[in-house]
Formats: C-alpha cells, structure tokens, sequence
C-alpha cells in the first residue's frame, strides 16, 4: 500500500545549500537575501512593489492598516475562505461583511458583492480559491461605480478616492488573469509561502502593490516595512554600519519580518517557479482529470477559463450531491489507504468565534452546501503520476463503497 501525505514540501538540496548560505552568511533576520526575493516578486509579477513579510496573514493586516481601516468600517469577504480573511478584519475592530460565493467557481459572489456595498464599506477582499483568480478586475469596477458611496476618513482614503481592492491571493502566486499576472488587478494582493504552498519559505507571505499612479509605491513600502518592524524607522539593514544604530519607532507597529534564512528557500524557488513548479503541477492536475472524467457523483474543479489560468494549487473536487457524512467517511477510507486528503474550507459561519459575532451559514446557501460537497486530493510537487493513478483508482471503489 503507498503512503500519500496531503502537500509536504519540497525540500531538495538546491535548497538546502541556500539555507546553509544564509546561515554561514552571518546574516540570518530580514537582510539581503529577503530583499532579493522580493526584486524576484516584482520581476516575476510585474507588479509595483513587494514587501516579504512572516505570513499573508501579517501582509493582509498591514494592508488594511495601512488604508485607515478601524472600528465603524466594514469590510467585504466572501464567506467560503480560510479564517485568517476575516480575522485581519476583526483585528483593526472593523466588520467582515460576509457574501456567498458562486455555485461553479467557488469564488466570491459579485452580485452579493455589489449589494454590500455602502457608505462604510472601506475595503473589498477577494479570494483566489484554490489558485482559480477571482473576478478582481471586475470587483474593481465595482469599487469605481459605487465610489460615490465612500466615505473617507484619512489621506490615504482620500488620495484612493475608493474602497481598497485587495486579493487574498494565498494560493495563486502565478495565475493569470485577462491574460497578465492576475495580481495586476487588484490594489494589493498577498500571497501565502505557507508550508503548503506552491512556493513555500516554511512560514511566510508577500504583499504585491499595484496601487494607482497616484501613489508613490516607494513611499508605501517604506511605511509598510516600518510597520513590519515595530514601527522602527530603520530595519537591521539599515542599521548595519558605523554610526548607523540611531533609530525611532514611529508607530506602534507589528513584528512580522521575513528573515533571511527563511528567504533562502524562496530564492530557489521563485526562479524555478514558472517554468518547473508550475509545469509539475499543471501535469499532475491534468492527470487526475483524466483519471476521474466521467466518475459518477463527482463535480472536477475549474482551473482555466477563456480568462483565467490558475496556480494548479488545489485539486478541490465535489461530490455531485451534498452529503457531509458520506464525505467524511471517503475521507477516512481514503486514509486506510494510504491517502491523505483535506477540506477547503469550512465556512467562516460555521467557526465558533463567527457564531458567537451572529453570522449564520443559512443566510449563504452556496457555502454551506459546497462545503458539504468538498474534498481536496493531495497535490504537490514530488507526487508522481503513478501516485496520482492510485488515488484515482481507490477513490473509485471507495466511491462505490460509500454509495456515491
């Protein structure tokens, strides 16, 4: 029988030697080879500005801060994400106004989107589920038409003249949308280098600007990377020299740096991410729809459209009909084969903390149904197509078995 985890990471000796670099380099926080990485960002996005933080999380929450977004404001998510979209809301006392998403996609719902908009709605967060790029460019015009609804309360709100548009973009370093690096149709976008994910540091995320003209970026970064750094005005780069130690702390900032050591496995990654990772996955994605076209009782994910090339993140398949017991139960037979599969996600309303704030998954249809239906198969870099085959093949009788 073959042992199949859900998504370890790939750790080969290219990256090992970087690690080792960065460690008998001396310099092991945030320096030289985390500002490379982020260059590596731009060039490979075209995007403004990157600024490399510990998490997308942390990237998020900065984001938001960075706008002026406080107690009063709402904030637009859908409610079929990861918490962490919600929780940055929470964090600054604001509101996360939830929507449901659509039946084919799973993305964020732009007719909800449209109807929640109001005159304290301060940001609108999309989210690339499972890499497939949300319809940001479309969102964007949203925030445009209904400017006229926004209320600001600082410079940067003002000098936006709308609501910020930001991509939970954890799972899609890489898509494409409307044919350019769908991080190109957003204010921000920030990606995840969890673990998990295609391009991984261990722990840590990016935050991609592409903020209208009429922002300096450089000043933008400068602020973010202060407020990264407990509001330091310099980073321990900056600092490294004679005389150079003299510093004030600005704000009351956040400590969320990349360090270095960690950059380490980004650098390798990032330069061998378009055309190694990528074709890998593409393949391995590729090979399982072949190998479940026409199951009875599965719906296959959605990857590509005449407008949008995902990451190839996530194999997230559907059971044609809801049934969260029966799914439960191929998730458990699947695992005395060997295999490991996942969830993605629970819905926001189904968390205790959201419950307890009054959200209820009745009022999202979609999400509460789709979570029922749910199933990610593993799919990551060293996985073989002969493991793919396997799975295919036991999902198959485990379907039969559980009378899907």
């Amino acid at each position: 029988m073959k042992r199949i985890s859900f998504s370890p990471p790939r750790v080969d000796q290219e990256i090992i030697d970087e690690v080792v670099d960065a460690l008998k380099s001396g310099w092991i926080t945030t320096g030289p080879k985390t500002k490379a990485l982020e260059k590596e960002i731009v060039k490979m996005t075209n995007s403004r500005a990157c600024l490399c933080v510990n998490s997308a999380t942390a990237g998020m929450e900065l984001m938001l801060r960075w706008f002026g977004v406080q107690a009063g404001d709402e904030v637009i998510v859908p409610a079929f994400t990861y918490c962490s979209t919600a929780n940055v809301v929470v964090h600054l006392g604001a509101k996360p106004v939830m929507v449901d998403i659509n039946e084919d996609d799973l993305c964020i719902n732009l007719d909800q989107v449209e109807e929640a908009i109001n005159e304290k709605t301060k940001a609108i967060i999309g989210v690339d589920l499972a890499g497939l790029p949300a319809q940001m460019d479309q969102i964007m015009r949203l925030a445009e038409q209904k400017a006229s609804l926004f209320n600001p309360n600082n410079p940067n709100q003002v000098q936006m003249g709308r609501m910020l548009v930001m991509t939970d973009a954890a799972h899609s370093l890489g898509a494409r949308l409307n044919h350019q690096p769908a991080v190109l149709s957003s204010d921000a976008a920030v990606y995840s280098f969890h673990a998990v994910k295609n391009l991984t540091t261990a722990e840590g995320g990016a935050i991609n600007l592409n903020l209208p003209d009429t922002f300096s970026v450089e000043d933008v970064y400068a602020y973010l990377n202060m407020l990264s750094l407990h509001g330091q005005s310099k980073d321990a780069l900056a600092k490294f020299g004679k005389g150079s130690w003299e510093y004030d702390v600005l704000e009351a900032g956040y400590k969320c740096n990349m360090p270095d050591v960690l950059a380490a496995m980004g650098l390798v990654e990032i330069k061998r991410y378009e055309q190694d990772t990528l074709v890998k996955r593409q393949s391995l994605f590729e090979r399982y729809m072949q190998g479940l076209a026409g199951t009875p009782g599965l719906t296959l994910p959605v990857m590509k459209t005449a407008s949008r090339i995902g990451s190839y993140h996530l194999f997230l398949l559907r059971l044609a009909t809801g049934d969260r017991s029966k799914r439960d139960r191929i998730i458990d037979l699947m695992n005395d084969r060997g295999v490991s599969l996942n969830v993605h996600y629970k819905p926001l309303p189904l968390l205790s903390i959201y419950k307890r704030m009054g959200y209820d998954i009745d009022a999202y249809p979609v999400s509460k149904d789709q979570f029922d239906r749910v199933i990610s198969l593993p799919l990551f870099y060293d996985l073989e197509l002969s493991g793919v085959d396997y799975i295919c093949e036991n999902l198959k009788e485990v379907l039969e078995v559980v009378g899907i």
